[in-house]
């Protein structure tokens, strides 16, 4: 998902070649237009593209767009910048394509892995002028795609909608700042925090609306996590379903540390390309059916109480590839993952209902003994979802 874009005051600004003098000058409006549409463009991809981020390009000259691309799903895809390229030379000739400009959320990569640098292929169709939106903070990056291009006399404009394209690259981002993926936390209970009655009922807390919501966060994640608790209870499929179809299946993640959850369960269902990653115990009993029944299994030592060492799982889950994870439950899955500051944003459904203390809590014990020392949640949006209120925000860290 895309963060809504800044509203800046037009200005003018001036663009550096290799020999630091003017070489371009620009408006921001238009650059800030141009990045919008390479934006849109990106949020295509999300949690298709993984180990890679969703990126977008547009190609223009002036205010005509040439070709616009997104960053293609297999690890070994085109990158945006190749994908806009092509799409402008198919339509309008190499010739035209020449002396234009591309607009880009993440800076062009320069050097050589699965595919080849988009440094080159922006130098070999004679592009003019590259407005980035944010630097690439993977280490064979980090600035030398935008030094690159400056040295053969192409023009950089950086830093355009920079928040808004770090938004979008959120994920890759946390995955080479912090070696793991950014955590999103979907939570939906009553007013009084219920997730299900005393009986363990809880279809539907929430209105029709809040739950295709939550259809559209996991098509715009890589993976889902669920704990066994969740799994045993409800056994979730956690594909995507949009106006009544599936139209994809996330990499879904079960923590099951003693391999609770039986692989008769919908979770272990891969048929479709469907993948179900599984953490479990070093050892655990019923590891060899876990094995046939899933994509993969990554096994954990315990640490305290037998529990996971959960910041280590996610480290796992980073070089595994995934950026962007989405955690639906259960309880005690959430207050864990609190516990360790491994949630960045929250996305909590609050149903117009009341169930009482005898109903389930919808987050297990978070430790907190004052409340200076309680979670905050900071840049809350509400919103209104039939029924529901749907409140947003980042966690604080540290």
């Amino acid at each position: 998902m895309t963060a809504r874009a800044t509203r800046r005051r037009p200005s003018v600004r001036t663009a550096t070649g290799s020999s630091g003098k003017p070489s371009v000058q620009t408006s921001d409006a238009r650059d800030e237009k141009m990045m919008r549409v390479a934006l849109r463009a990106a949020s295509r991809g999300d949690g298709r593209t993984f180990p890679n981020p969703s990126v977008g390009a547009v190609v223009f000259r002036g205010d005509e767009i040439l070709g616009r691309g997104t960053t293609k799903g297999q690890p070994a895809g085109a990158h945006a910048e190749v994908v806009a390229l092509a799409a402008a030379r198919r339509k309008f000739g190499a010739k035209r394509v020449r002396g234009a400009s591309i607009a880009v959320t993440l800076e062009p990569c320069n050097f050589k892995g699965r595919t080849g640098a988009c440094t080159e292929a922006l130098l070999e169709a004679g592009i003019a002028r590259v407005i980035v939106g944010c630097v690439d903070p993977h280490a064979k990056v980090s600035g030398r795609g935008i030094r690159r291009l400056r040295r053969q006399g192409v023009a950089v404009t950086r830093g355009v909608l920079e928040e808004d394209c770090r938004r979008q690259h959120r994920g890759f981002i946390s995955v080479c700042e912090r070696g793991r993926p950014h955590v999103t936390l979907k939570m939906a209970t009553t007013l009084d925090a219920r997730i299900a009655v005393a009986s363990g009922e809880s279809r539907w807390i929430t209105s029709a609306a809040s739950r295709e919501f939550v259809h559209q966060l996991r098509n715009c994640s890589d993976a889902v996590m669920v704990g066994s608790e969740t799994a045993l209870a409800d056994d979730p499929i956690l594909d995507v379903r949009l106006r009544g179809r599936v139209v994809r299946t996330p990499v879904r993640v079960l923590l099951d540390g003693r391999l609770r959850v039986p692989t008769k369960a919908r979770l272990y269902d891969c048929r479709e390309d469907a993948q179900t990653w599984v953490l479990c115990r070093e050892g655990a009993r019923g590891i060899r059916r876990a094995r046939e029944a899933s994509s993969r299994v990554f096994e954990f030592p315990p640490v305290e109480d037998g529990f996971l060492d959960l910041p280590t799982i996610f480290q796992e889950l980073g070089r595994a590839g995934l950026t962007t994870l989405l955690v639906e439950g259960g309880g005690r899955l959430a207050a864990a993952l609190l516990r360790a500051d491994l949630v960045d944003e929250v996305h909590w459904m609050l149903a117009p209902k009341l169930i009482g203390g005898d109903g389930r809590a919808a987050m297990g014990p978070l430790g907190v003994e004052k409340l200076a020392d309680a979670i905050s949640i900071e840049a809350i949006t509400v919103t209104r979802r039939g029924g529901d209120l749907h409140l947003h925000g980042q966690i604080r860290h540290g």
